[in-house]
């Protein structure tokens, strides 16, 4: 009987060491709350001051399978563009390039006539007109100075920079 106490208070024991010795914890954080800030005023926009549409008076466009191609257009304000190009080298793999050369011309905002006349090839893009400046001539020390280099050998180089050779002087 001894032992059945025993047991009968070990079990107790044990159910009140093992039940919760305090309540659950509290915590007492803040719901974070979303307060966005106010929107941005919205800026009115008003319709600007209907204009005429200006009319297209001429145009023509025509594209070759060769490559070349010609285009034009004049409108009632004006202005004036044609281009007209071509493949030079065409069918030549890693050699051809491309040729453009036109004009184009305005009233500017000052009322002159503006006429600009072009070329594009493997020379760049060069411009012709009244209005551009021009550059300044070559001093006569800095031409000869280009004059003599066109004469000496060039060096020839491969992919990765390097010299293979020299050429013949030029000119």
């Amino acid at each position: 009987m001894c032992s059945l106490i025993t047991i009968t208070l070990l079990g107790l024991i044990g159910v009140c060491v093992g039940a919760p010795q305090f309540g659950a914890p509290r915590y007492n954080a803040q719901v974070p709350r979303y307060n966005p800030a106010p929107a941005p005023a919205q800026p009115a926009f008003a319709a600007g001051p209907y204009t005429t549409p200006i009319p297209i008076l001429a145009q023509t466009q025509q594209v070759n399978t060769d490559g070349s191609y010609q285009y034009s257009y004049q409108t009632g304000n004006g202005i004036a563009v044609q281009e007209n190009g071509y493949v030079k080298n065409f069918g030549v793999p890693n050699n051809e390039i491309q040729v453009a050369q036109g004009s184009y011309s305005y009233t500017g905002p000052d009322g002159i006539p503006v006429q600009v006349t072009y070329v594009a090839d493997e020379g760049g893009f060069r411009a012709e007109g009244a209005h551009l400046p021009t550059p300044p001539p070559i001093p006569v020390e800095i031409q000869r100075a280009l004059e003599f280099l066109a004469t000496q050998p060039q060096d020839q180089y491969d992919d990765q920079g390097r010299i293979i050779g020299r050429t013949a002087p030029r000119g």
